[in-house]
C-alpha cells in the first residue's frame, strides 16, 4: 500500500478545495472497492484520498413521478437495488447493481464510483446508458452535467477534470408504455467480471416501438450505445425479425478483445444473444406497466 494522506470533506466545495490542492494524485473516497484495491497494488499512484461520504448530495437518492430518479455518487448499492421504486420503474438498474459483487462490496460500492472507474465490464454502465442517465459533476470551474453516454473515454478513462468529481446521477421517468432490462453473461460463478452485458429501454405504442436504447459492455475499449441495433427496432412492429435485427447490429457493432474471459467470436455471439434477451424483456415490463 502506497503512503498516503486522508481527508473529510463536509461540502462539494470543500471536496472541490481538497482535490485541487491534492493535485493529479488525489483521488475521491466514496465505497473505495476499485480504488483502494488500485492503491494498494499501485496500479495508480495516490497520495491523497478525499472521502465524499459526508457530503449530504452525494448520500440522498430521490424519485419523483414526474422528475424521475436522482443517486448519490455515494449511495451505496444494496440502498439502489433495495429501493420499491427503482425495482419498479428501472429494472435494468436493478437487476445491473445486484450482481456487483457480494453483499460486503454491495455495502460500499456505488453507481458514482462504477462510472468513475470506468471499466469496459462495468455491469452498471450499459444499464444507466440505456435509461439516459445523467451525471452531475463538480470542480474548481463550477458545476456541469455529462451524459453517462459520453462519460468513458477509453478503458479506465473518463472526461473527468482534475479537481473535478461525480456528485449524482439522474434518470428521468420513462414515458408511458416504455420499460427496460439489464443482463450479463459471465464465464463462471467464481469470476464476477462480465464477459458481455446489455440493457435495453424502449418505449411501445401497441406493437410497434417508438424509441430505443441500446447498450453494450465489455466488448469494445469502453461501454457503447448500439445505435444500429435501435434503428432496426424504431418505427417496426416487434416481432421476431426485427428482434434478430436489432441482435445482429449488436453483433456487427461489438469490436471485443480475446482474453481469459472470452474469445472474440464468443462475445460477437453474445452481444447478438443478450440484445435479442434484454429487448423481449425491455417489451415485456413495458406491456406490465
Amino acid at each position: 500500500m502506497q503512503a498516503l494522506r486522508y481527508a473529510r470533506a463536509t461540502s462539494i466545495d470543500e471536496a472541490v478545495r481538497m482535490l485541487r490542492e491534492g493535485g493529479e494524485t488525489a483521488r475521491v473516497l466514496a465505497g473505495g472497492t476499485d480504488v483502494i484495491v488500485q492503491a494498494r497494488e499501485r496500479r495508480r499512484v495516490i497520495d491523497l484520498f478525499v472521502d465524499i461520504k459526508h457530503i449530504p448530495d452525494v448520500m440522498g437518492m430521490t424519485y419523483d413521478a414526474q422528475r424521475g430518479l436522482t443517486v448519490g455518487a455515494a449511495v451505496p448499492l444494496y440502498q439502489v437495488y433495495g429501493n420499491a421504486d427503482v425495482a419498479r420503474v428501472y429494472p435494468a438498474l436493478r437487476a445491473a447493481t445486484h450482481v456487483i459483487g457480494g453483499k460486503a462490496i454491495q455495502g460500499r460500492a456505488s453507481l458514482g464510483g462504477n462510472l468513475g472507474n470506468s471499466s469496459p465490464a462495468a455491469d452498471s454502465i450499459p444499464a444507466m446508458m440505456a435509461l439516459d442517465g445523467v451525471a452531475a459533476i463538480a470542480g474548481p470551474n463550477g458545476r456541469r452535467e455529462v451524459h453517462v453516454d459520453a462519460f468513458c473515454t477509453g478503458p479506465g478513462r473518463n472526461v473527468l477534470q482534475p479537481g473535478e468529481f461525480i456528485v449524482s446521477l439522474h434518470f428521468p421517468q420513462p414515458v408511458a408504455h416504455s420499460g427496460n432490462a439489464w443482463e450479463r453473461f459471465i464465464p463462471r460463478n467464481e469470476m464476477d467480471i462480465a464477459v458481455v452485458n446489455a440493457a435495453c429501454a424502449l418505449t411501445l405504442e401497441g406493437d410497434v416501438v417508438t424509441a430505443a436504447r441500446v447498450a453494450l459492455g465489455a466488448v469494445a475499449p469502453t461501454t457503447i450505445m448500439v445505435p444500429g441495433a435501435a434503428e432496426a427496432l424504431v418505427g417496426r412492429r416487434l416481432t421476431d425479425d426485427t428482434i434478430a435485427a436489432a441482435g445482429a447490429a449488436a453483433k456487427e457493432a461489438a469490436t471485443p478483445i480475446e482474453d481469459m474471459r472470452g474469445t472474440v467470436k464468443q462475445r460477437k455471439h453474445l452481444s447478438d444473444v443478450l440484445v435479442q434477451r434484454v429487448v423481449r424483456a425491455a417489451a415485456e415490463h413495458a406491456r406490465s406497466r
